[in-house]
């Protein structure tokens, strides 16, 4: 009974369910698009491409966690804090330059495929983690640092025990924000060759086939939200740890 009231279980059997019953709901679509040929996507597995989609996103969002954070940490500290402006005006332009732009520079320089989706994606989902980090450090109040140094932690040590955990739930809804951003942009990168779960989409408009769009988008979509539920199941856990 207890699954039946949860949010996330109920997304993620709507996931699954999409991923493998898709196929199986090809006399729907021909009935809702009479005028196709091929009402139903067949070059791939949807449920290959949600794996291949999920490789993309979790690459992509590690680099951008780890850049990120390492950058608001970096200009938070005293010896840094002069770069903070400059960090986070090309944080900004790395998410208000269009990916796709970034994919054509890109792609042709490295090589079509993976490659330049994880750049593009990596560059655009930066932002919301510098600015969540420095946010959640800079929040900190002054005495948690001095009761951490009454305590003989050095700067390190400090950063590590006690300035990051208390910035942590802070810092978590930046990374929740760039993962999210980058399911729904990961989309483009089958423009360059990647399998993701953009390529029904991006096929389905070139050859105006709206139940391919239609297909991906549902995937796209429940990808999205049961990701978004299991962020906040994490932070509530982490606000419950904490307590």
């Amino acid at each position: 009974m207890k699954m039946l009231r949860d949010p996330l279980a109920w997304a993620l059997l709507v996931l699954v369910a999409l991923a493998w019953g898709m196929p199986h709901l090809q006399p729907l679509f021909a009935a809702l698009f009479p005028a196709l040929d091929r009402p139903m996507y067949t070059q791939d597995s949807f449920t290959a491409l949600v794996l291949a989609h999920l490789n993309i996103v979790g690459w992509s969002s590690c680099a951008s966690v780890l850049v990120g954070v390492g950058a608001g940490v970096a200009v938070t500290r005293p010896a840094g804090r002069e770069f903070k402006p400059l960090v986070e005006t090309m944080a900004a332009m790395g998410q208000t330059f269009p990916p796709v732009a970034v994919l054509a520079i890109a792609a042709p320089l490295i090589g079509f495929g993976t490659a330049p989706a994880l750049i593009a994606l990596a560059l655009y989902g930066l932002l919301p983690v510098v600015r969540a980090t420095i946010s959640g450090m800079e929040a900190l109040p002054a005495s948690v640092r001095e009761i951490a140094q009454g305590l003989g932690m050095g700067g390190l040590r400090t950063l590590w025990l006690v300035e990051l955990p208390l910035a942590l739930p802070v810092i978590l809804g930046g990374v929740r924000t760039s993962v999210i951003i980058n399911i729904g942009t990961a989309a483009i990168a089958s423009t360059v060759g990647a399998k993701t779960l953009g390529s029904p989409i991006i096929i389905g408009l070139s050859g105006f086939n709206t139940a391919y769009v239609l297909q991906g988008a549902l995937l796209v979509g429940a990808l999205a939200v049961a990701t978004d539920l299991a962020f906040a199941r994490l932070a509530h856990r982490l606000e419950r740890w904490r307590q």
